[in-house]
């Protein structure tokens, strides 16, 4: 750990039960944590948005009353909810469960989350506005000088960042600005010292896209069945915008240019579907750049009870 405090560890000795989006995780997970012994930890960057149900596809009521969830209704909606936020969430969720003499099982399909509580995190320092808005208004004047200054000072952060991508590599010459450091070396630095193994276990949720596919465009029609719209319209209703982590969750922002007289309805449910499909092909993207990952295949028709007591023999066979 560095001498700044600004890492954030990974958890350690928990389950992971992770996969796309419409993959079947949240049903798949209540028996398996039945099975395990276990509490859950949500893993998804939306669930911890009270208000936001249906378009989250948030446990029910009677799945949490069965099995605990933690970090799910933990934020109001006009709130930011960072990745650091979440990882000190829930390491002390977890320790509370592990202090109740249960297992820890993480359930969701949020890829950065997920990366987090793997590998943990260099959080850095705290942002500074007026050089933020210092750095923009260059580059605004003379497009590309971020990079080439960010070349000059933190090369091996200027070579990893696309010159284009604006916002890191502000928040790369702002560390380097209050560290005299490069992101690259504080990373390098903490996986050099916590390069152990963290005796996690993790299975993920893997489909043939046509059948995957055919379950997004399903459950998106399930959604807009059970008042999807009817959730948008009460958010906007709140008189408080809704932060921008928040109007990242799939459908709130298309649904809300419907209800603004923006966009036709059946026009926002095929970009819901596009754009849910899209992500769960992101997912499956960084899935497989994580290593310790067990492929669980799936198919038609889900049996939770089976795909649970799998995963829950490879779990407790590699205790």
């Amino acid at each position: 750990m560095t001498d700044s405090g600004e890492i954030i560890s990974p958890i350690t000795d928990a389950f992971f039960l992770t996969g796309p989006t419409a993959g079947g995780k949240t049903k798949i997970g209540v028996k398996l944590a039945n099975l395990i012994d276990a509490e859950v930890i949500s893993l998804d960057s939306m669930a911890v948005y009270r208000m936001m149900d249906i378009g989250t596809a948030k446990p029910t009521e009677l799945e949490r009353e069965g099995v605990p969830h933690h970090l799910i209704d933990v934020c109001d909606p006009w709130e930011e909810y960072s990745l650091a936020d979440y990882l000190k969430d829930a390491g002390r969720a977890a320790d509370e469960i592990r202090a109740r003499g249960k297992r820890v099982l993480f359930v969701g399909g949020t890829p950065l989350y997920l990366k987090g509580a793997l590998c943990g995190i260099f959080e850095g320092p705290p942002a500074d506005a007026e050089y933020r808005n210092e750095l923009a208004a260059r580059e605004a004047a003379e497009p590309g000088a971020l990079h080439r200054l960010l070349a000059e000072r933190a090369p091996d952060d200027a070579e990893r960042l696309h010159p284009n991508d604006t916002r890191r590599i502000i928040r790369a010459l702002e560390i380097f600005r209050a560290r005299g450091r490069s992101i690259t070396s504080f990373q390098t630095q903490f996986h050099a010292e916590s390069g152990r193994t963290n005796r996690c276990r993790g299975a993920v949720l893997d489909w043939e896209r046509p059948v995957l596919n055919t379950r997004i465009d399903r459950r998106v029609d399930q959604m807009m069945k059970d008042g999807f719209s009817d959730e948008v319209g009460r958010l906007l209703s709140l008189g408080k915008p809704l932060s921008k982590t928040a109007l990242q969750g799939v459908g709130y922002a298309e649904l809300a240019a419907v209800l603004r007289g923006e966009a036709e309805p059946d026009e926002a449910v095929e970009r819901i579907k596009l754009r849910t499909r899209r992500f769960a092909k992101r997912q499956a993207t960084w899935f497989r750049s994580l290593s310790g990952l067990t492929p669980i295949e799936m198919n038609e028709p889900v049996d939770p009870d089976a795909a649970a007591g799998l995963i829950a023999d490879r779990f407790l066979n590699e205790e």
